[in-house]
């Protein structure tokens, strides 16, 4: 197919896209057009914002970054199939591990519900989370009393390892918590802020 026949094509398929969505007047479309052209001319192609229609809760592993962890050998292997256990309970924007991350309103998971969540007692708990957060993996935030005056803490996931949320516009308070990291950690290929 000639590039004269596929940039037709194309203009043909945007006009039916645009014509089903009616969102342009046909004055509007020629100028569309027109731009589309002029972009295609500068090996450019413009694309139309996509409404999300997935509802699918995800949290994201920042690839290079988890090779490079790897390759100086900086988790065990224990913590990292603690942090694959607790991926399904960062909330998203803020990386704080939530009770139910379809709650409208997240609430922080405390210490002893996440171990019961992925079946680990308050020792084993205490084992991990200890080296993690030394290692600027995971911080840990007082949030306010519980029961009989006792901290509760929320624990937050550093977002150049594991994230949950849009990449280009990181929590201002989460860039906050992982301001200062450990400098193994200043030299991961990908910094998200």
């Amino acid at each position: 197919m000639s590039s004269v026949n596929f940039e037709k094509a194309e203009k043909n398929a945007r006009l039916r896209d645009i014509q089903n969505d009616k969102v342009l007047t046909e004055e509007e479309l020629e100028i569309a057009n027109k731009l589309q052209a002029k972009a295609n001319a500068k090996g450019m192609k413009l694309v139309p914002e996509k409404k999300v229609k997935s509802r699918v809760k995800f949290a994201q592993i920042i690839q290079e970054n988890w090779l490079y962890l790897n390759s100086i050998n900086y988790l065990t292997v224990a913590e990292k199939a603690f942090l694959l256990d607790i991926a399904p309970y960062v909330g998203f924007l803020s990386n704080c591990i939530v009770e139910d991350i379809k709650a409208k309103s997240q609430v922080p998971c405390t210490q002893e519900s996440l171990g019961k969540k992925i079946g680990k007692n308050k020792s084993q708990m205490s084992k991990i989370l200890k080296p993690l957060i030394e290692k600027g993996i995971i911080a840990r935030s007082i949030t306010g009393g519980e029961d009989y005056n006792a901290k509760s803490y929320a624990l937050f996931l550093n977002p150049n390892i594991i994230y949950c949320g849009d990449r280009d516009s990181v929590n201002d308070t989460l860039k906050a918590i992982f301001y200062r990291s450990p400098k193994e950690l200043k030299k991961l290929p990908v910094k998200l802020f």
